[in-house]
């Protein structure tokens, strides 16, 4: 199957149940996307909300991925860094792909159209995301090109007991 990927599409009612289905269903699946399950669309709601804020905004870019059906089955968000010293390099975050299309390149072709989306924001040098720890994300997000800058051990409380590392990564797009 192959995906379809545009970016910064116009955010409908569509858009929006889509991506909140999409975040139920990547966090239900196991997916570190903010959340833990089990969760609902209406609980991811108010936080896709302040994503496509920031996309209305211009603070921030989205990018979609959709399957021949026109679903969306995968997203992620660019932060654009508004302090003046770092201005040079973006954040993504949100990173999903449905879990019926996990381990079938599908994470890989996102990641490849997210720095192909930031390559082509005037100024932007590198790109940076963060991750959860435990996952085995560090080896997906090294296999894109990413290397890991920094570790805080412990820094997220999945549940009491359970704690993951917050693993940062960084890409140099020059």
């Amino acid at each position: 199957m192959s995906l379809t990927f545009e970016t910064d599409p116009s955010i409908t009612p569509q858009l929006r149940d889509g991506l909140g289905a999409l975040w139920a269903d990547v966090t239900n699946a196991g997916g570190a996307v903010g959340f833990v399950p089990p969760v609902t669309p209406e609980e991811v709601h108010p936080d896709l909300l302040a994503h496509l804020a920031a996309v209305d905004s211009g603070r921030t870019r989205m990018l979609i991925a959709r399957d021949g059906r026109d679903t969306i089955v995968g997203g992620a968000f660019i932060a654009l860094n508004g302090h003046r010293l770092k201005r040079h390099w973006c954040s993504v975050y949100t990173v999903m792909v449905h879990p019926s299309l996990q381990g079938k390149g599908h994470g890989r072709e996102l990641m490849s159209e997210v720095e192909k989306t930031a390559r082509e924001i005037e100024g932007i040098t590198a790109i940076r995301l963060t991750c959860r720890g435990g996952l085995g994300l560090e080896r997906f997000y090294t296999g894109c090109g990413y290397r890991e800058t920094g570790r805080l051990p412990g820094a997220i409380k999945v549940a009491d007991g359970d704690l993951r590392d917050d693993v940062t990564f960084w890409l140099a797009l020059d």
